[in-house]
């Protein structure tokens, strides 16, 4: 029986680190689970911050969202000061390109680019671009640099990370759970916190599955492009470094962990269409990775069918974008047992029809 910590953390991905992180800054002993730190849909992201671009409707969602993009700055700043390295911040805004035929994508109060401003804006895009939408304020991480800042900024305030250990199930008594039993054998906390992401399901009844994206990145030899492109059906993600990444296909294929021709095509042929120059650079790496899908496309957070276990998971597309939010909200949760009431909006409840006594009872057996 291992049981020397306050809280136990299942999933080593952007969740569970951040959030161990805030807990540990808080003074709790916390100890992380994590069956593989470079499955997390982590590494696969681009790392835009987009709650704007993205088209959000206005509502709790893109609340939230904004007000996890409004901490990026600091937070960033200060895992950088606690670690030395950089997370890859960088508040270059993001470019909506428009063609006559695309479908409108934006309502409310947003920057409209005429096609000469557009082009001002950014050169070289595709000559059909009759437009576009201008969001100064979405940014981008390089979200390579940032799992590495969470995890060394981990190790650097005493998280024990327990990598290699798969959690197969929980012993639970009267809505409480009593242990979970691993690849490792059993491990008792206080508090329990899910952060498994994709594989949500595989240990809660909660209606996390995964949504695959394929993405691509080619190598510049210089700084080609000083903003992100969010065009229909892709979106270009340039690094300071020269390299371009560029996603995402949306596919409910299961985890089938592969890249496919016709995946990887749909996307060179919307991202060349937009900005055509991307054709003549060199392909660097194609990869893939699995977004945690609700059906309503929003994160489950907070209490959950158990008292002394909390949830953070299903985040779909906007996982690298709520890290922040998502830590601070767990860890004040926990340490004062007092929820913010944007929670309200995100719990697992929204799922069922179900008494809250009821659905307890229904997982509990």
């Amino acid at each position: 029986m291992n049981s020397s910590s306050d809280v136990l953390v299942i999933g080593g991905g952007a969740m569970g680190l951040a959030t161990a992180i805030a807990l540990t800054q808080q003074g709790a002993k916390v100890t992380i689970l994590s069956r593989n730190f470079q499955e997390a849909a982590l590494h696969a992201a681009a790392g835009m911050l987009a709650p704007q671009a993205e088209g959000l409707e206005p509502g709790p969602m893109l609340d939230l969202c904004i007000r996890s993009r409004d901490l990026y700055p600091d937070w960033t700043r200060q895992l950088t000061e606690l670690t030395g390295l950089d997370a890859g911040y960088w508040p270059c805004g993001i470019l909506a390109p428009t063609f006559a035929d695309s479908p409108p994508r934006y309502t409310g109060d947003v920057e409209w680019c005429d096609r000469t401003t557009i082009h001002q804006h950014q050169p070289d895009l595709s000559p059909d671009i009759v437009g576009g939408w201008w969001f100064p304020q979405d940014a981008q991480v390089n979200n390579q640099q940032l799992a590495q800042v969470l995890l060394q900024s981990a190790r650097q305030l005493g998280v024990t990370l327990e990598e290699g250990v798969g959690v197969t199930g929980f012993e639970t008594k009267d809505q409480q759970i009593q242990q979970v039993q691993t690849t490792a054998g059993s491990w008792q906390a206080q508090t329990y916190v899910l952060a498994t992401g994709s594989w949500s399901q595989e240990l809660l009844p909660i209606p996390v599955t995964p949504r695959k994206g394929q993405l691509f990145a080619v190598q510049t030899p210089k700084q080609t492009l000083n903003k992100v492109l969010f065009g229909p059906g892709t979106y270009i993600v340039p690094r300071q470094n020269g390299r371009i990444v560029v996603g995402a296909t949306s596919e409910d294929v299961g985890f089938a962990a592969y890249n496919t021709p016709g995946g990887i095509q749909s996307l060179l042929e919307k991202t060349i269409r937009l900005y055509p120059p991307l054709a003549d650079h060199p392909l660097e790496a194609c990869w893939w990775g699995f977004r945690p899908a609700t059906p309503d496309e929003s994160p489950i957070l907070g209490h959950s069918p158990y008292h002394n276990l909390i949830l953070a998971t299903g985040h779909y597309r906007n996982g690298i974008l709520l890290t922040p939010v998502t830590a601070r909200l767990i860890t004040d949760l926990i340490m004062t047992g007092q929820a913010d009431p944007c929670l309200t909006n995100f719990s697992w409840q929204r799922f069922t029809s179900s008494s809250p006594s009821t659905e307890r009872l229904a997982l509990a057996h």
